[in-house]
């Protein structure tokens, strides 16, 4: 067999593909509201209990899927998840009401939960230290990908055909690539690909003894999962929001019909791509342009992006749509940056046999904070409007960024660097 030259590059765009894909179809929901509340008459409180639904279901599972992918292997395990969230999406088109639709959204978050434990195992397992930021910042660009994909997309075979369509569709692609991956996915070990250059390159930071994988009990009363979590607890109710809650908001608030909203609503994911890109290069300028070490890079990103979280805080204040998808935008933009490097920060305390585990009881963390936040749009949205919510968001991820350098201390490589 060829060998392929800079193997793990390649492996990380056949991670973004599937979490493209993965965001594809949790995010046709949120495009498809407008229409789904109206032809099955949800109320917007209703439509909160659907989104908790799967923020529920994902938040419970987030450390099992990442347990399970510890234990089975990437091959096997996040083939068979993928192949799980597909045809979780698929089903909604067979929903007849709110709670059909809430119990779908169960299983699709169940399944879900998977993807991001998987991709930054499999970022700890094929690179080194120094170029983990990177590497999750361009994974992480298929969050935003499929987040901007969605609106357009999912609208467009809604008007062609209808919003059952629309579900089959963006579950239908998801089972190629459940298949793609376990044909392709072997771990640097085993590949068939790699060459004896780059399989050195990758194991040259790796201690010549694996390391003991941590239980669960003791990931969970570490101070560095807990210096990790919190931070992502604060952050995550803003992507929660932009996904689930910006085309409701746009027709709801800012007068938009759903044409209008495919037409702008990609905008705000758009900008998140070259955030959680640029994130992934700002940790080593950092180290090589002011000689700071490993996690200080990482925590000095992530403090500057919590500052432009200010932004959507002020979407109240805009005198028009157009501003407030411009503030959207710069949400985005510096939400994707604190996502990339909190998560790059999980794979750079936790030993590769443990990762997996440890990303997924932080992303717990996060999309706790993501639910709750939810259900508070749920129950407020109509009474007091989206902008004192909004402004909450720039809060929590200020503070976020406060406790995250006060914990500094406790985040240590689990590689020396």
């Amino acid at each position: 067999m060829r060998t392929v030259r800079h193997l793990r590059w390649w492996i990380v765009a056949l991670i973004c593909v599937g979490t493209i894909l993965n965001y594809l179809a949790r995010n046709s929901l949120g495009a498809l509201a407008p229409e789904l509340t109206n032809v099955l008459h949800i109320s917007t409180e209703q439509y909160s209990y659907i989104v908790g639904a799967f923020q529920l279901a994902y938040t419970v599972m987030q450390p099992v899927c990442g347990w399970i992918v510890d234990r089975v292997g990437l091959q096997v395990g996040f083939a068979l998840f993928a192949a799980a969230w597909s045809l979780a999406n698929m089903a909604h088109a067979f929903a007849g009401g709110w709670m059909g639709l809430a119990f779908f959204r169960g299983l699709l978050g169940m399944s879900e939960a998977a993807a991001i434990p998987s991709g930054m195992k499999a970022i700890a397992e094929w690179f080194p230290a120094k170029e983990r930021s990177v590497a999750t910042g361009w994974f992480n660009a298929g969050t935003s990908l499929g987040a901007l994909i969605a609106p357009p997309l999912v609208i467009a075979v809604s008007l062609a055909a209808d919003w059952r369509a629309a579900f089959l569709v963006t579950g239908g692609v998801g089972l190629f690539w459940a298949y793609g991956w376990y044909r392709l996915y072997r771990s640097p070990q085993k590949h068939w690909a790699i060459t004896p250059e780059e399989r050195a390159y990758i194991e040259h930071d790796r201690p010549l003894v694996p390391a003991r994988r941590a239980s669960a009990k003791e990931i969970v009363s570490s101070p560095r999962f807990w210096s990790i979590a919190i931070p992502r607890f604060l952050a995550e109710p803003a992507w929660q929001t932009f996904s689930f809650w910006i085309p409701l908001y746009l027709a709801h608030e800012r007068g938009m019909d759903i044409k209008q909203i495919a037409m702008f609503a990609w905008l705000p994911f758009l900008a998140a791509d070259l955030g959680g890109v640029l994130g992934g290069y700002l940790s080593p300028f950092f180290m090589k342009r002011f000689g700071m070490s490993l996690i200080p890079s990482r925590v000095t990103a992530i403090s500057l992006a919590a500052v432009l979280m200010i932004a959507p805080g002020c979407i109240g204040l805009a005198a028009d749509p157009y501003t407030a998808i411009a503030l959207f935008c710069i949400g985005g933009f510096a939400h994707q940056i604190i996502s990339v490097l909190i998560n790059t920060l999980s794979a750079d305390v936790f030993s590769p046999e443990e990762v997996g585990t440890a990303n997924g009881f932080v992303g717990q963390a996060g999309w706790l904070g993501g639910l709750l936040f939810s259900l508070l749009i749920g129950q407020l949205a109509d009474s007091v409007g989206y902008a004192p919510l909004f402004a909450c968001l720039s809060v929590f991820d200020l503070v976020g960024a406060a406790v995250l350098i006060a914990m500094i201390g406790r985040l240590r490589p689990a590689v020396s660097e």
